[in-house]
């Protein structure tokens, strides 16, 4: 088994030749990383290939993975080959998750629970927006107030669930991007996070970035499964990160649940309210009337599937998704705009889902097994399967 993690890597390479950012992030050796454009159909049986003798892998943690893993990069290659795969066969070939259907009445009864909410009178989208422009962050000043935040959230997740020696991130402000933060992994235990600042960045919302990308989120999991996986293990098959894949369900569950993994809601809502606030100069009332809205909002987690589902399944017009994320995300014409960019992006028009359903995923793991199901989460190699089991 000895050359399955190099032509898995190799084999990566090769689709991202075709289809550029597949790779999220490879820290490996660089004689691997041959990225030729070869045909699609040649690639399609490498991965059948792969997928056949990935199933005499010994040991059943790494071999599940592969199996989903390798799966995706076969559903990969029959889109490259030109194979006309339905959007929610794409989904699930791409992710080993259903994608899901908005309830809209739900969503309404969401949006009557948050006109309560929001102060003022008048249409929730303005309202909203007039809240979020008091609770922005000025750009100069947004890696001043992320320091402290950085520094709590690190402290604590060195207490609960350690850090491997040497690990590191440095960030970046960025424009022009259709994601509000990223984390790029680098390997050696490094990543770089970009934070977007094409939209106002808001202090509550900047404690749940931070932990999304950084501690405990996508660099912990990252930096941990490096030191863990691929130095103890040699599972060299961790060293690379795929977009495309069902490993991003629970990255991004991880991610999605990181805050709540270190930090009650009490525990931030007085940070935030707290020093936070006096270091950044927001009224601590108004981080209050945001936590409760972003509270209510929860129930709204569906929206941007069910906008990519109309988009990509019913084939709706753009102008009609941009007037659904208008009504049920309470979004201004640029976040709207921003948000269909996204699910428009030939790398995440799949992608979207991996949020809801892999933060529901993690999040009822949590339930189950607190801090040792999330340490779990940062160490072993798992499936979304595994977690709906």
């Amino acid at each position: 088994m000895s050359d399955i993690a190099e032509r898995y890597v190799r084999l990566a390479h090769a689709i991202d030749a075709h289809s550029e950012g597949f790779i999220d992030g490879y820290g490996g050796p660089q004689d691997w990383a041959v990225r030729e454009t070869r045909d699609p159909q040649a690639l399609r049986n490498e991965a059948q290939a792969l997928l056949a003798d990935v199933a005499g892998v010994p040991e059943p943690g790494r071999r599940a993975w592969l199996e989903v893993q390798v799966r995706a990069m076969h559903t990969m290659t029959r889109l490259l080959s030109g194979e006309a795969i339905p959007y929610a066969d794409e989904v699930r070939g791409l992710y080993d998750i259903e994608p899901r259907r908005a309830d809209l009445g739900a969503l309404d009864a969401a949006l009557a629970e948050l006109d309560a909410v929001l102060p003022g009178s008048g249409p929730l989208p303005a309202r909203e927006e007039a809240l979020r422009a008091r609770l922005a962050v000025p750009r100069g000043e947004i890696m001043r107030v992320a320091q402290p935040i950085l520094a709590e959230l690190r402290a604590r997740v060195t207490e609960r669930f350690g850090l491997p020696s040497g690990e590191d991130f440095s960030i970046e402000l960025v424009t022009d991007k259709p994601w509000s933060g990223y984390n790029w992994p680098l390997g050696n235990l490094r990543s770089r996070i970009d934070i977007n600042t094409d939209l106002p960045v808001l202090l509550p919302a900047l404690p749940d970035l931070m932990a999304h990308e950084g501690y405990p989120g996508h660099h912990t999991e990252h930096a941990t499964k490096e030191a863990r996986l691929v130095r103890e293990h040699g599972w060299h098959e961790h060293g690379i990160q795929l977009i495309n894949a069902p490993e991003c369900v629970v990255s991004e569950g991880i991610a999605v649940n990181a805050l709540r993994a270190v930090m009650t809601r009490e525990d931030l809502e007085a940070w935030l309210t707290g020093d936070l606030a006096a270091l950044s100069g927001v009224d601590p009332e108004d981080i209050r009337t945001f936590l409760a809205a972003s509270h209510v909002k929860k129930a709204l987690g569906g929206v941007s599937g069910e906008a990519a589902m109309r988009l990509h399944a019913d084939g709706a017009p753009e102008a009609e998704v941009l007037d659904f994320l208008r009504t049920y995300a309470l979004a201004s014409d640029a976040r709207a705009a921003q948000s269909l960019r996204f699910i428009q992006n030939p790398n995440f028009r799949a992608y979207i889902f991996t949020y809801s359903v892999g933060g529901d995923l993690v999040g009822a793991e949590l339930d189950r097994g607190g801090a040792d199901a999330y340490a779990r989460l940062l160490r072993e190699p798992v499936t979304p399967g595994q977690l709906r089991a």
